[in-house]
């Protein structure tokens, strides 16, 4: 992100604030989750679902809510960030991730909470809605994946390629060419059935094709992500698409999203969303009859793009100011 975009973004969020609870939760099948709350410890309770799967929570996500109204709790799920074991796919699947959401709103003794998430983190957040919709009050909601096979063709296929070329050609060219027609299955290898120095070359390359995807400022440029990050992002995401998401046929979301469309939501989607592009939010958003779709017209895909931040900014203290006053959903 250039200095200007950065600037932006940090004049539009909350001030930094620490955690108030920080600790490590067992949840059964050798996973240990670092989880914390942040904000008002009374207050309005929502819960934040990072993306990839893999990429871990950060403080940066504790600052699009008003700590004098809501209660923020965030949590590195299975087998990145601090939660450990680090990079273990097994037992590590959406099912688990929901049991993981809800064995933390009981130990919380929270009757129902707000869910803030995007990308893999919005895929997340409908499961969830759709399988303890009685536990939800509000869905925020950034840069829609529905974990539909077009969506990985798009971005895993060639698709998003004929825009970036040349990084298209870095992230293919590191698989032999008879392997090409699959690039997940083909990474999927590299990432499961090599030693781990191995597995983190080609993991950086997972990773930096997204990476230089993810901000319509970045031009292309990917950085150079580290090594023990990119195993994990890269192996949990590999993971979780070589399986299509554990959902039990393609279209599953879409197909199950009668059972959460009472609720209120808020979605707000880059117009140049490279990732995941703006289709999916807006076949969302049609069957959804409770909800605001707000596109950020010259946004991208990334948390810290400034038109995305303003804007759930805004509906996170939009929909906290209605409630504020009980302090309660």
């Amino acid at each position: 992100m250039d200095q200007h975009a950065h600037q932006t973004t940090a004049s539009t969020l909350y001030p930094p604030c620490d955690p108030f609870d920080q600790r490590m939760v067992e949840v059964g099948d050798g996973h240990t989750l670092y989880v914390e709350q942040c904000g008002r410890p009374d207050g309005l309770p929502v819960v934040v679902l990072h993306g990839g799967p893999g990429g871990g929570c950060s403080p940066m996500m504790r600052r699009f809510f008003d700590p004098a109204i809501w209660r923020v709790i965030l949590f590195d799920q299975r087998g990145c960030g601090r939660s450990r074991p680090h990079a273990a796919v097994t037992h590590n699947t959406t099912w688990h991730l929901v049991e993981d959401i809800e064995r933390l709103r009981e130990m919380f003794g929270i009757e129902r909470w707000a869910a803030f998430g995007g990308s893999w983190g919005a895929t997340l957040a409908l499961i969830y809605a759709i399988t303890h919709p009685d536990r939800l009050a509000h869905l925020f909601l950034r840069g829609v994946f529905l974990m539909e096979e077009r969506e990985l063709d798009w971005f895993y296929g060639g698709g998003v390629g004929a825009f970036w070329p040349k990084q298209w050609a870095r992230f293919a060219e590191a698989i032999p060419e008879a392997e090409r027609d699959d690039l997940i299955g083909a990474y999927n290898r590299r990432l499961f059935d090599r030693p781990p120095h191995e597995q983190v070359r080609f993991a950086r390359a997972w990773a930096a094709w997204e990476n230089a995807l993810a901000s319509v400022s970045s031009q292309g440029r990917s950085g150079e992500p580290g090594g023990e990050y990119a195993r994990a992002f890269a192996r949990l995401e590999n993971h979780y698409f070589t399986h299509r998401g554990f959902l039990d046929h393609d279209g599953w979301i879409r197909a199950n999203q009668h059972r959460m469309a009472h609720l209120p939501g808020d979605i707000v989607q880059g117009r140049y969303d490279m990732i995941c592009p703006p289709a999916s939010a807006y076949a969302l958003a049609a069957n959804w009859p409770d909800v605001r779709l707000d596109i950020a017209p010259f946004a991208g895909h990334a948390l810290s793009e400034p038109g995305i931040a303003e804007r759930l900014v805004a509906a996170t203290r939009r929909v906290g100011e209605v409630h504020s006053r009980e302090m309660r959903f």
